[in-house]
């Protein structure tokens, strides 16, 4: 092979020779591993076997297919449909034709074997009515390429021919029942059929082994990538039509810049997070001649238009010529006519049943001289649409290559019917579905169903926080509160490390996208400004701004504050959030969606102290700063700041040598060679003492606190700080 490896061990499936169902999962596993193979949650296998019928206890056929929604790459052994194949081979004959194809899906539960209960996937008769023991149903890029290409059913004849295969062609068919009628009459008009493509879909290929299967469905595959990669090889530069536009050299500044506004041109129903990609075979792409005209026709793979919409949106705008104003220009007005248009696309196809009109924003949006940017209701899915565009771009490029010095034929081979080729468009032999198909998959019954069955979204889902200071104590607590309420959080702190921890143990709650982190220090702005920035990069832009962070000096033997701490204190804890705050305005005044910035006080702010002059001072000026900023950033961004009481546990600011101190100006006995936590738990306990409640105060209580000013059930609080003291009556509000 010249592409694929055969990564089949004998000696692995050796130990599962009987267990069919343990071979079907490996043999997916396998095939779902590389995306050149099959696109995330794509493509179905399936493997007929015996098991013992639990009411007769004797061997009947059963058929295990891939559920619906699941993914080949990590599906399990639970995942697959189990069916018994003589109850599916029966609804045959009461079928009654493609219109009425949808109502045999609710017999598959009826079909289901034993105490299996996974939703079965509408692909299931694909594989019950092909006559074969191991079935593959894959979307190859360079399989697809050639099913979209107008010469696709000449080429396959000629791939046939070099590679001494017996593939045979079947016009585009919805996936279905009647899919399902198509494939089996095709197999057995063909006996000597070693594999279907299916146009404007995908490929079909078997084995009598799950071995087999595998090792002919990998084999095949390849000698596709090798049929259409030396075509396309052969055109290097000249792909797409040659060069249009050049990357721009402060790309990735430009991107980090823009995409704020440009979430939020796109959320006008709803937020999403994005993902970014400026790889050199998007770049490619997007650069080129040809990719206004080739994204305007839409991808031609079900699986691929699901996520990524019928099309993208291509922003035509010239990276050389024009600066990020116009750019900014092009997006709002792009933006505006997709909507437009997307809404037509549904009213001019809806039927009186169809689910009603979803966002009728992008979901990939092109910009020439940047890149791809991508949007879902999470990082992961924003990452896997762009991973399906990016599909689309290869299917692309393979059957613009497919077409070279060969013309189109008037009847395309992906219509039924030669006179329905009218209702298919191409470009340089690429070949899209027609809109009315795209529409009878993007709206269909049962594609609503399955996106009815996903979980509900937590509450900060689609919603993106930088935190400053998450490194530990309430900085911690509060990056792992939003992780597991769905939020995606960029953690920051001077020490990179602490704040690399904090990201580590909140992925372990949101998933390893959703969270990342970098170093951050109030004194430069500089690094406020990269933070930002890589925000924006990473997750699409901020709704949220977080700061926990700060200093407390202590004063000397003397009872004294130097010049240079005392500077450094204000620096940091009142000059730093100005810094953190006046930076994030810009982004957040772009994107234009209501945001939050919550700060954090202190009840030292209203109870003078002896010893912490300098700190309680800097606190006063936060308080004041919240409601100036209040003032200043409404309506669009809520402005509010916690006042919590003194936070022992998990705080940098109490390192060993401070809690001594504490402990003995308080008179509180301790021993010396007791662990730092001990001693913490002494002064939080003393603390706690001074307050109405009797409670010590925790990083998970200001944590709480935060998260209901950063969510909705806040939207109305702004201007104001809550006080998380435990009822410290020195520092009642006065």
């Amino acid at each position: 092979m010249q592409y694929l490896c055969d990564l089949w061990d004998d000696a692995y499936a050796g130990e599962r020779a009987g267990d069919p169902l343990e071979l079907l999962r490996y043999r997916s596993n396998l095939l779902g591993a590389d995306l050149r193979i099959t696109n995330f949650g794509g493509g179905n296998t399936s493997s007929k076997f015996e098991l013992p019928d639990p009411f007769t206890g004797l061997p009947v056929r059963v058929l295990a297919v891939k559920g619906s929604g699941g993914d080949l790459g990590s599906i399990g052994r639970h995942g697959f449909a189990i069916l018994y194949l003589d109850r599916l081979e029966q609804l045959r004959s009461m079928y009654r034709g493609e219109e009425h194809e949808d109502e045999m899906v609710s017999y598959y539960p009826l079909a289901a074997f034993g105490e299996n209960r996974v939703a079965a996937s509408i692909d299931t008769p694909l594989h019950a009515f092909l006559p074969f023991p191991c079935v593959d149903h894959l979307h190859p890029d360079w399989a697809i390429a050639l099913a979209a290409s107008a010469n696709g059913k000449a080429r396959l004849e000629e791939f046939n021919r070099r590679f001494g295969r017996h593939l045979v062609w079947l016009p585009w068919q919805r996936p279905g029942f009647e899919l399902g009628l198509m494939l089996q009459r095709t197999a057995e008009a063909n006996p000597q059929c070693d594999g279907i493509v299916l146009g404007s879909h995908g490929l079909f290929t078997w084995g009598d082994t799950p071995r087999e299967c595998y090792r002919h469905s990998l084999a095949v595959i390849d000698e596709l990538g090798q049929f259409v990669m030396e075509r396309q090889d052969a055109l290097g530069d000249q792909l797409f039509g040659g060069p249009q536009h050049m990357a721009r050299k402060d790309a990735r500044f430009l991107a980090a810049s823009i995409l704020p506004y440009l979430r939020g041109k796109l959320a006008t129903q709803r937020r999403s997070i994005a993902h970014y990609n400026d790889s050199p075979e998007v770049l490619h792409f997007v650069n080129s001649r040809d990719a206004r005209e080739l994204a305007r026709l839409g991808t031609s793979c079900p699986d691929h238009f699901v996520r990524t919409r019928i099309r993208p949106l291509y922003i035509g705008w010239n990276p050389q010529a024009e600066d990020e104003d116009k750019l900014k220009r092009e997006i709002a007005a792009g933006a505006q006519t997709y909507r437009e248009e997307y809404a037509a696309y549904y009213h001019n196809y809806a039927q009186p049943d169809s689910p009603a009109l979803r966002d009728p924003n992008p979901s990939v949006v092109l910009i020439p001289g940047l890149g791809m940017f991508t949007f879902g209701k999470h990082k992961t899915e924003a990452r896997i649409t762009g991973e399906f565009y990016l599909n689309a771009i290869h299917v692309m490029a393979g059957a613009t290559a497919l077409g070279e010095g060969n013309p189109a034929p008037v009847a395309l081979p992906q219509a039924k019917r030669a006179e329905d080729s009218a209702d298919f468009t191409s470009h340089r032999n690429y070949v899209a579905l027609p809109p009315k198909e795209a529409f009878r998959i993007e709206y269909w019954a049962l594609e609503e169903a399955k996106l009815r069955r996903m979980p509900a979204e937590k509450e900060f889902s689609r919603k993106i926080f930088l935190l400053v200071g998450g490194g530990s104590g309430i900085g911690r607590a509060t990056a792992l509160r939003l992780a597991e309420r769905g939020a995606h959080v960029m953690v920051t702190d001077r020490d990179a490390d602490a704040a690399a921890e904090t990201a580590r143990r909140a992925a372990l709650a949101a998933g390893r996208e959703a969270v990342a982190s970098c170093a951050l220090d109030l004194a430069k702005r500089e690094t406020i400004r990269a933070a930002l920035a890589e925000t924006a990069l990473r997750f699409g832009g901020v709704d949220g701004v977080i700061n926990t962070a700060a200093i407390f000096e202590a004063p000397d033997a003397s009872g004294l504050v130097s010049d240079e701490r005392w500077r450094r204190t204000l620096e940091i804890n009142v000059t730093g959030n100005h810094l953190l705050t006046d930076e994030a305005r810009t982004m957040l005044f772009a994107q234009e969606l209501p945001a939050v910035i919550i700060l954090t006080s202190s009840a030292n702010a209203v109870v003078p102290k002896r010893g912490s002059e300098v700190y309680d001072i800097s606190k006063s000026a936060v308080n004041h700063l919240v409601r100036e900023l209040a003032v200043g950033m409404a309506p669009l961004v809520r402005v509010n700041g916690i006042a919590p009481a003194t936070v022992v546990q998990g705080s940098a600011m109490f390192p060993r040598d401070r809690l001594i101190a504490s402990l003995t100006k308080y008179g509180i006995a301790f021993g010396e060679d007791e662990p730092t936590e001990a001693l913490r738990q002494k002064l939080a306990d003393f603390y706690a003492r001074r307050t109405l409640t009797g409670l010590a105060i925790t990083p998970q209580d200001c944590a709480e606190a935060i998260c209901w000013l950063a969510s909705e059930r806040a939207a109305k609080t702004t201007g104001h700080l809550i006080p998380v003291d435990g009822g410290l009556a020195e520092a009642f509000l006065r």
